[in-house]
């Protein structure tokens, strides 16, 4: 392992530093992702810095449950056809590479937010990434463990040594994420309409059988 500080592999020992608004490398169900607590958004901006990750790009989310997806909704959109379609993706693909943009509640930092206000969240199915979000007793960002421009990791042995030396915790500890595609990023409109901002690991035909009419996002520039 390349990474300059020591693993961590006690799970409460990590969950502490994320609660005291630390910044962690944690393991997911595609690849180690670089996070802190939704809730500190200093820490939300040292995971930015860290990343260099471009300014206006939303840092993504990731839960335990639903109960910490509900408590980042706008409450206005709980009330929306969108939520419906989202409960109904959820019970088809949560926990699981499915990440959904949906409207976020307005005191969250403007780091994990588009234009719009929405943000995008997943239900980990991860064992160690839904457990940190526990003790965090917060949904956690979930970027990848990776400089902007280089390769993601899925293996420790491939973490960065310059981003995990920048890091509080990194966390070590099976399973390994799985790598291949990254989650698919898709935004709900109701009516059974979905539209797909990113293709990944739940594939456009699993989300047709599952009953939803899709249309694809043009590419970012």
């Amino acid at each position: 392992m390349n990474c300059g500080l020591v693993p961590v592999a006690d799970l409460e020992g990590a969950g502490d530093v994320l609660r005291r608004g630390g910044v962690c490398v944690y393991p997911t169900e595609t690849y180690f992702a670089l996070g802190a607590a939704v809730s500190f958004p200093q820490a939300l901006a040292r995971v930015a810095g860290i990343k260099g990750r471009p300014a206006g790009k939303p840092l993504p989310l990731l839960a335990a449950d639903m109960e910490q997806v509900r408590g980042v909704l706008s409450p206005g959109f709980t009330a929306s056809a969108a939520f419906a379609d989202m409960l109904r993706l959820a019970r088809d693909f949560w926990p699981g590479p499915l990440s959904l943009v949906v409207p976020t509640r307005e005191d969250l930092s403007p780091l994990v937010k588009d234009a719009q206000g929405r943000t995008s969240i997943r239900v980990t199915p991860h064992p160690v990434a839904a457990a940190l979000c526990r003790l965090a007793d917060s949904p956690l960002a979930a970027t990848s463990a990776n400089i902007s421009g280089r390769p993601p990791a899925a293996n420790p042995a491939d973490l960065d040594a310059d981003l995990c030396a920048l890091a509080d915790a990194v966390v070590v500890a099976l399973p390994d994420p799985a790598g291949g595609p990254a989650s698919t990023v898709a935004v709900p409109g109701g009516g059974g309409r979905l539209t797909v901002v990113r293709p990944g690991a739940v594939t456009a035909e699993a989300l047709v059988a599952a009953g939803f009419v899709l249309t694809f996002a043009a590419p970012q520039s």
